[in-house]
């Protein structure tokens, strides 16, 4: 709970506009005179004994000031770590019937906007905040996250010659993203003051919006939302088990008592979802390391199955991010994580599948839409793991053969001892990860994980994180903001042709040609082509226009010519300007065989909505 206390000559408030959680409030405002007004912030965790001790907060400064009258002020812009609004609610109450005890109680109402005039008496005891945390989440500020605050991070640039550069001396011409990057990692200024460009896309394509009736940072996902997402899901998937993983299954929710991970959970700054059960308190998972280490605690293992991976596609991982940072698609507190772990005898077999994986991750997004030239790279390296591998962390440059940004540490505080990421940078200059690996030298111990060596011995193994795509959903968002950023340079926004809910339109110049229009696409359907009919009672031109804005890739229109000549007159997206379209002349072979080259390899799906336009509801 939160608290800014004002001692007041007066406090005079108005409820204008009631929001879809205000309690009821008959009367319309009040003016309160010679006042405590106590701004109030009740937060995700607040209590019957956080109220106790913020009533002692107030009792202690009332007295120092002399105020016998307390004014009870909603006040949620103190915190951006707030309670549901229901709880919230039943905490105001309980904290100003409390404080009734004591003095005379005033309380504004809540979910109301409300304007105020205040009169600050202007001592030095008139203005003071006060934080009063649950005890829970006192226990929870660790050693390593003390560590970490304290930590200081040297910065340098990688680069192709393999020569390690102060970021300052390094010269960032021609790396203007890079310059980008090492800006924003060195500022870590996270919170988001635009609405970045792919959150009016997602929801103008019908792909996502914000679900009012959730938490923050929960998602709704429309029909071609939920295909585009599914494709991706399945498709780094079948990459991992490509690689040698096998795909487990583990719980969304683990015993927050359990001893051995609650000392994982003292690594990871306090932002998990508790639910509480009959006797115990559980966290929802933030990644799918906590149920495959428990799978690898419990399996019997030897050097002959070394190196064994293990692999997790988590829908959903949740993780409480804070309020100012959740933007759209690419920060969540309910995403989905593809999570691969690599069990590893010592530490040049984890550097060699380290290096795998990075040659993994880079595939993995090519495939997916996402070339090297989209995002930068970093490495976060202990100065001790360096020094001892520098060659090794050089040699990382070869792969893309473009300069690095390295976050170097005196100390580890992690549980990793070297990390990479590829970090997208967005049309706000922001930076997210996408693929990671990361050299894990703690957890083995921790979950009491070995694998027997070829003496019979037990050994400590070493672990490998990776995501070899990061969360599905924060390529969806690289894919927008690419398609906007190309947008700005003149390029036609789209997808790739794989992932596009509609990969081929057929229109119909007038309603004689829809039957045909519709045999014409029955047939690409069968070849597996997600393909649409617009039979809607509109202008050729305007169905053409509908069509560039929901960026199919392949336009192809029919009427008298085309039937005579058994041809379909196809507009080509990808080879089109917005002055000029490229059409060509292309028979229903060659354009199913166009589209089946662009997908080879990837997963298929079927259409996600009805195929005649005019039968589709429209969402959002």
């Amino acid at each position: 709970m939160k608290l800014l206390l004002i001692h007041a000559d007066f406090i005079e408030f108005e409820a204008k506009k009631k929001t879809r959680i205000a309690e009821p409030y008959d009367g319309k405002g009040k003016r309160i005179e010679e006042c405590l007004v106590v701004f109030t912030a009740v937060e995700e965790g607040d209590d019957d004994r956080v109220v106790d001790r913020a009533i002692e907060e107030v009792k202690d400064v009332a007295k120092k000031v002399g105020a016998n009258r307390v004014v009870v002020y909603p006040y949620a812009h103190l915190s951006s770590n707030l309670a549901p609004p229901e709880k919230a609610k039943e905490v105001l109450k309980i904290f100003a019937e409390k404080l009734s005890e004591f003095f005379e109680v005033h309380r504004a109402p809540f979910g109301w906007y409300k304007s105020f005039k205040i009169s600050c008496k202007g001592h030095p005891l008139s203005e003071l905040s006060r934080e009063i945390k649950a005890v829970e989440e006192e226990k929870e500020v660790t050693e390593a996250l003390k560590a970490e605050e304290k930590v200081k991070s040297y910065w340098f640039v990688l680069t192709p010659e393999k020569e390690l550069i102060e970021v300052e001396k390094f010269d960032f011409t021609g790396y203007e993203n890079l310059r980008k990057f090492a800006k924003y990692e060195m500022e870590k200024r996270r919170a988001v003051d635009r609405i970045p460009p792919h959150v009016e896309l997602m929801k103008r394509l019908q792909i996502a919006d914000y679900e009012p009736a959730s938490d923050s940072g929960h998602l709704r996902y429309y029909p071609k939302g939920r295909l585009i997402k599914s494709l991706l899901e399945e498709f780094v998937t079948l990459k991992c088990i490509e690689y040698g993983a096998m795909e487990v299954e583990t719980p969304i929710m683990f015993d927050r008592e359990h001893p051995t991970l609650r000392r994982y959970l003292e690594r990871f700054p306090a932002r998990q979802y508790i639910l509480k059960g009959d006797k115990r308190e559980f966290f929802l998972r933030f990644a799918a390391c906590f149920g495959q280490f428990l799978i690898a605690h419990d399996s019997v293992i030897t050097y002959r199955h070394l190196p064994l991976r293990m692999y997790e596609l988590t829908r959903y991982s949740f993780r409480k991010e804070q309020r100012g940072e959740l933007v759209g698609l690419r920060r969540l507190r309910a995403f989905t994580m593809p999570d691969m772990h690599t069990i590893v005898r010592d530490i040049e077999q984890a550097k060699e599948e380290f290096f795998r994986q990075y040659e993994l991750a880079v595939e993995v997004l090519k495939e997916i839409g996402l070339e090297p030239e989209d995002y930068e790279v970093a490495i976060r390296v202990t100065r001790d793991f360096y020094e001892e591998h520098k060659e090794f962390v050089h040699s990382l440059v070869d792969i893309l053969k473009k300069p690095i940004l390295v976050e170097m540490w005196d100390q580890r505080f992690f549980y990793f001892v070297l990390k990479f990421e590829f970090n997208f940078i967005d049309a706000l200059d922001k930076a997210s990860a996408l693929s990671t690996v990361q050299i894990d030298v703690e957890n083995a111990e921790r979950y009491d994980i070995s694998y027997v060596d070829e003496k019979g011995e037990k050994r400590r193994p070493l672990i490998l994180h990776c995501s070899a795509s990061g969360a599905i959903e924060r390529c969806i968002y690289a894919l927008l903001e690419k398609a906007h950023m190309q947008a700005e340079k003149g390029i036609l926004p789209m997808l790739p042709v794989w992932l596009s809910p509609t990969q081929v339109r057929i229109i119909p110049v007038s309603e004689k040609y829809v039957e045909k229009a519709i045999e014409v696409a029955e047939e690409l359907r069968r070849r597996r082509i997600r393909v649409d009919v617009d039979d809607r009672e509109e202008t050729l031109a305007k169905k053409i226009r509908d069509a560039g804005r929901e960026w199919i890739p392949y336009v192809a229109v029919i009427g008298e010519e085309e039937v005579k000549g058994g041809y379909l007159t196809v507009t080509i997206r990808a080879e089109s300007t917005l002055k000029d379209q490229k059409r060509v002349k292309m028979t229903v072979d060659e354009l199913a065989e166009r589209v089946r080259k662009e997908c080879e390899g990837k997963p298929f799906k079927p259409l996600p909505l009805p195929m005649l336009v005019s039968r589709r509801p429209s969402f959002g």
